[in-house]
């Protein structure tokens, strides 16, 4: 999927002094764990809210009700949060499996970030919409914590309230 990207761009940004943290950025089903588990295999620390609520409450509508979510994600987040201070102070390079839809959010991580020692790479993952749909109509057959299922009515919320970056320093990747 991501075999024309030139990953030297992020790796060469990785030091022993200021870790690097990439924040993925991107609506559901555009690759962003896809592209986050090739970091992991380079030695990046994997953060994910999906599979941090997956490891501690389940799968989404079936091991939980729908209308916890939200609470389920504000703990998952903070948690996370924590432990990406203490990656960075421990000089370790992480990648955040976010969606980071919004910029208010993006600035926040970036000050987090930068206030705790590291410095961060934003990647931004731009897939059309009906190349979206495809992907979710497969992936919402898988059983994992990345595979929950995402209506037409959630995805075009998720369009409509996207912020995409522009000016904030991010790689554009055209999946």
């Amino acid at each position: 999927m991501f075999e024309k990207f030139n990953f030297d761009l992020i790796y060469r940004e990785r030091d022993d002094f200021t870790p690097l943290v990439v924040m993925m950025c991107g609506v559901a089903g555009s690759g962003k764990t896809t592209f986050s588990q090739l970091l992991e295999k380079e030695g990046f620390v994997r953060l994910s809210i999906d599979e941090e609520i997956w490891a501690v409450n389940g799968r989404y509508g079936v091991d939980f009700p729908l209308e916890k979510i939200e609470e389920y994600k504000k703990v998952a987040e903070s948690k996370l949060r924590n432990y990406l201070i203490e990656l960075i102070h421990d000089k370790q390079q992480v990648v955040i499996d976010f969606s980071f839809w919004d910029r208010a959010r993006r600035d926040q991580y970036k000050q987090l970030i930068e206030k705790a020692g590291g410095k961060w790479q934003l990647i931004y993952l731009k897939v059309h919409p009906d190349d979206l749909r495809e992907r979710l109509k497969i992936r919402k057959r898988r059983f994992d914590a990345n595979a929950f299922p995402i209506t037409e009515e959630v995805l075009t919320s998720y369009l409509n309230g996207f912020e995409i970056p522009k000016g904030e320093g991010e790689i554009v990747i055209e999946n």
